[in-house]
């Protein structure tokens, strides 16, 4: 604990629903819900007006729209709130060099390290001017936490919101946690928040009278003195600037489950592809890929395969995948897809082309010996060399997902998906619904541009048809036209950004410098 609350915790306010508020002037004031659209589709963010009808992140999308039927629901637009995301980290990273982002949306900083503040005073100051800054360049707001360790910032962040700021002062830590629900320490889920209210306790103030002796009785002893702590108020744990991404993921839902064999194996080469995508946008390799499939019945099985050496070779991930795929029954249906690649490194391992030349050989042999077996001779079994069965099992009995990236918001499993944030975050399964032979197709919320009309976005389509609605961040409510979905004027565009340029540019470099604090 520190004597002055100079580490602060950001959290945008409802974050990816304010970025479509913000980019959709029609949508001001209306609620709005992002996430998966299909049957099988879940709440990735919903904006304070549609929380108002029960609707929150990881609910079913179903279920959203039977408590809110008249909100409008768009897909993730993950590149525009990257953009934003990398907006806000740049005014965080001015005031200090110990910045810890949690997601695209939320992150600790060290105000101490940076010069930026060192009393309650100065970290005031700096607290609102950073709301300020933020909204001039994104047109968002985000909600700031002070206080003299991590857990007492985001509990503070929590506190405030929506757009506002609430400082801790040292000393005051009991009597602000003391009447809380004990869910508002980290670490204290459904199952353990059940466990102690069987037991009497549900507020903070319970579990520092209970005693640390008895929090061990009651979670057993790492568990149980930690949160004993916790209750008291203590955390030591430092602003960490940089942590290491174990894995890079991406996996897609289907509306309709997969019979097809040989889609199926076109989605885990697709998947694979995308994997690697972002494999390489974060400068990294991996060494083991890991394919991951949910079946009908909603039992999840991975299997691993680990390379000779790390590699972002989209080819050696694909080939690898789809062998994986050869070691899994699909039959019956299957429901979900991943592709990994953890053991990540900074560098490759250049014969690994002459290993996807092997694996190919390798994978004929297998193939020819099957063919054999089916024949009536019996080949000796046993599993691929540098192959990891994996296990199988309900969903969330330890079925052995990849972790995430981790500072992504949408990290654990899929790129363009809406992740419910890891840890805090989970993130919600993108969701691929069936296209419709022979015609274009338009994703509600998606940026278009008409060649007469102008830029736009999609409000809906279907029957042939696509709605777009014609308006820009800084315009008023724009008009709504209907065209057919295969019109050559339309097409789609990139995102307009949220605040005019120039005037974002002046204010970034208006904005006062590190060690500033006033």
């Amino acid at each position: 604990m520190r004597a002055a609350p100079t580490i602060l915790h950001l959290d945008m306010d409802a974050f990816y629903a304010a970025v479509e508020q913000a980019a959709k002037p029609s949508l001001r004031g209306k609620p709005v819900v992002v996430g998966g659209l299909g049957p099988r589709g879940v709440v990735a963010t919903a904006s304070y007006e549609a929380r108002r009808f029960g609707v929150h992140s990881a609910m079913p999308t179903g279920q959203a729209r039977r408590l809110a039927p008249n909100a409008a629901y768009l897909v993730p637009r993950f590149t525009v709130y990257r953009a934003v995301s990398d907006q806000v980290m740049a005014l965080l990273r001015a005031l200090s060099p110990l910045v810890e982002p949690l997601s695209l949306d939320e992150a600790f900083v060290d105000l101490e390290a940076g010069g930026a503040a060192d009393d309650a005073a100065g970290a005031r100051r700096t607290g609102e001017r950073l709301r300020a800054d933020i909204h001039a360049v994104t047109g968002l707001t985000g909600s700031v936490g002070l206080a003299g360790s991590k857990m007492l910032a985001k509990i503070a962040s929590e506190e405030a919101k929506p757009d506002g700021l609430l400082l801790i002062e040292p000393g005051t830590e009991r009597e602000l946690l003391g009447p809380k629900p004990v869910r508002i320490l980290p670490g204290v889920g459904p199952a353990t928040g059940e466990q102690l209210r069987r037991a009497g306790i549900t507020t903070v103030a319970e579990l520092t009278e209970a005693g640390e002796d008895e929090l061990v009785r009651l979670v057993g002893k790492a568990h149980g003195a930690s949160l004993f702590r916790m209750a008291m108020g203590y955390d030591d744990r430092p602003v960490v600037a940089e942590r290491d991404a174990k894995s890079v993921s991406v996996e897609d839902t289907f509306d309709v489950d997969l019979h097809d064999r040989v889609r199926v194996r076109a989605e885990v080469e697709r998947l694979a592809e995308r994997c690697v995508q972002r494999l390489r946008g974060a400068g990294r390799s991996g060494r083991t890929v890991v394919l991951k499939v949910r079946r009908y019945d909603f039992s999840t099985l991975t299997r691993s395969e680990t390379l000779r050496g790390p590699t972002d070779d989209p080819g050696v991930v694909r080939e690898a995948a789809a062998r994986l795929l050869e070691l899994v029954d699909t039959t019956g249906g299957v429901r979900l897809l991943g592709v990994g690649v953890t053991g990540l490194a900074d560098y490759t391992q250049e014969d690994l082309f002459a290993q996807a030349a092997e694996a190919r050989e390798a994978a004929a042999v297998a193939r020819g010996a099957a063919e054999a077996s089916q024949e009536g001779g019996v080949v000796g079994g046993g599993e691929p060399a540098g192959v990891d069965p994996g296990g199988s099992g309900g969903e969330g009995a330890g079925d052995g997902e990849l972790p995430g990236e981790g500072a992504d918001e949408d990290a654990a499993w899929g790129a363009g998906a809406a992740v419910i944030p890891a840890g805090a975050r989970g993130g919600t399964e993108s969701v691929v619904p069936e296209p419709e032979e022979g015609t274009r197709r338009w994703l509600a919320g998606q940026d278009v541009r008409h060649a007469e009309h102008g830029a736009g976005w999609v409000q809906g389509s279907g029957i042939g048809r696509v709605t777009v609605r014609f308006e820009a961040p800084t315009s008023p409510p724009g008009r709504v036209r209907t065209f057919r979905t295969d019109d050559p004027l339309l097409s789609p565009s990139d995102p307009l950004p949220l605040v005019p340029e120039p005037e974002a540019e002046k204010q970034a470099v208006g904005s006062a410098e590190p060690g500033q604090s006033s």
